[in-house]
């Protein structure tokens, strides 16, 4: 598992979101879940990217809105040898003790 700290400036909590993303397609075995820590770090957002038995990859991203909807647009896309076929997400409570992305 690959740990990064992000820096966060003192960002209020009532401007973070957290986002369950289930993102289905060719979607493992192609690097989607790095490109998704790689994003994750870019934007300065925190969570995990996981995959799942199904073949489909999970990820919980938490951050400011803007940072959000870049993520998500980036995921739409993903790694050039992806192929992402859908996108469920849902918001879900924000974590306030979590200061890192991870890739599981």
């Amino acid at each position: 598992m690959r740990i990064v700290r992000v820096r966060h400036e003192r960002k209020s909590i009532e401007r973070m979101k957290r986002l369950h993303l289930v993102i289905s397609g060719r979607v493992q075995g192609v690097g989607f879940r790095y490109f998704c820590y790689e994003e994750a770090q870019r934007l300065g957002l925190t969570g995990y990217a996981r995959n799942r038995p199904d073949g489909t990859v999970e990820a919980e991203v938490q951050g400011e809105e803007e940072a959000l909807h870049a993520f998500k647009k980036a995921v739409e896309k993903g790694p050039r040898a992806a192929r992402v076929s859908e996108i469920q997400n849902n918001e879900i409570e924000v974590q306030t003790n979590e200061k890192a992305f991870s890739i599981s």
